[in-house]
């Protein structure tokens, strides 16, 4: 992150709480903005997200079977959902140098001044161009892990 602006801390949840979501980002929460998928699959979950190609994530679960992965499209993304009430709290993508993910903004708690969601189109792009605007846009720094415990080895 650059030491231009002050690390931001956006945290979040699925509705029953059993997934937490920790984004760190050093941009001013006004300028990151929401992008909505036009896919089927993100506009039933009323999805939009949002990421900092300098930022980190940490995705928590209070149990072992909380959380869930549902693959959509090209089979390329991994959508990280609660298996309880079933909301999405982020994508992921796991790439040779790591795990990259965007967080489902309706997610984070209370007002984040964000600015306001655009629509954006993936569906409409080949899973290597997918890839390389995910490499571009995307957090590359994702921790999948249990609630309260290290994430030593928990990068999947």
């Amino acid at each position: 992150m650059s030491m231009e602006n002050a690390p931001v801390t956006l945290r979040g949840s699925c509705h029953c709480g059993r997934l937490g979501l920790e984004f760190r980002s050093s941009q001013d929460p006004a300028t990151i903005i929401p992008r909505s998928c036009d896919c089927s699959f993100c506009r039933k979950h009323g999805a939009a997200y949002i990421s900092d190609p300098a930022g980190s994530l940490s995705v928590s679960y209070s149990e072992p079977d909380a959380l869930r992965e549902y693959l959509q499209g090209s089979n390329t993304a991994r959508f990280l959902l609660c298996r309880h009430c079933g909301v999405v709290v982020a994508v992921v993508f796991k790439h040779d140098s790591g795990i990259y993910g965007a967080v489902n903004a309706g997610c984070l708690n209370g007002p984040t001044g964000l600015g306001k969601p655009v629509s954006a189109s993936p569906q409409t792009l080949g899973p290597e161009e997918k890839v390389a605007r995910w490499l571009k846009l995307w957090i590359p720094d994702v921790v999948l892990a249990r609630a309260g415990t290290a994430a030593d080895g928990l990068r999947r």
